[in-house]
């Protein structure tokens, strides 16, 4: 199966990019989700997750406290490695089952991921989707969605890959401050562009 990674910067837009090629019928593998099904309430890094930060990072009902917890690494960077350590091999071998689906028609999938080209997920795919926006517009965004204040957003940026290298290393990019109908326009091409690699892929 031919894999086309979608990645961008936090705020950047990548669900709604997601969303739009899911429109089209393209099938999709969302890190994020992958993430967040390895630490529900039963899984085996849940528990190490709570021995080793304590019950704060704990909700009432069982649950990881993301805000939490993202505070706790952001102001411990050495507590962001051991995270890391624990979750990525967990995330990449469910990944890699979630990337061959049964009775799927098109020769193309998607992998999305805000941590695509930071880990070794980028040689899980064959190109590269970045979804692209100013700094500016991820501040405001992500602080519309996460409720987090501007410092703790610029952190979070500050240790991801920088703007500039991450659209080197792109293969089609999608410019995010277009309009809904541009959008979608952007998409519609790179989806017929990569419905041709992929089946000279599988010729």
């Amino acid at each position: 199966m031919f894999v086309l990674g979608l990645t961008g910067g936090i705020g950047s837009g990548k669900s709604t990019v997601a969303h739009l090629f899911g429109e089209l019928g393209v099938h999709r593998v969302d890190a994020d989700e992958v993430a967040r099904a390895v630490v529900e309430p039963g899984e085996s890094a849940l528990t190490d997750i709570g021995a080793h930060f304590g019950a704060d990072v704990i909700r009432n009902d069982g649950s990881l406290d993301r805000a939490a917890l993202r505070a706790r690494i952001f102001e411990h960077p050495e507590e962001k490695q051991w995270l890391e350590a624990l979750l990525h091999p967990l995330i990449r071998r469910r990944i890699v089952r979630e990337l061959s689906p049964t009775g799927y028609d098109l020769p193309y999938i998607i992998l999305v991921s805000p941590l695509l080209l930071e880990t070794d997920q980028h040689s899980m795919v064959d190109r590269v989707l970045v979804v692209d926006v100013d700094e500016e517009h991820q501040v405001q965004r992500t602080m519309a969605r996460d409720g987090n204040d501007e410092a703790l957003v610029r952190r979070i940026m500050a240790t991801q890959m920088s703007r500039e290298e991450r659209l080197g290393k792109a293969d089609f990019v999608v410019d995010n401050r277009a309009s809904s109908d541009q959008l979608k326009s952007q998409v519609d091409s790179i989806h017929r562009q990569v419905l041709m690699l992929a089946q000279g892929h599988q010729a």
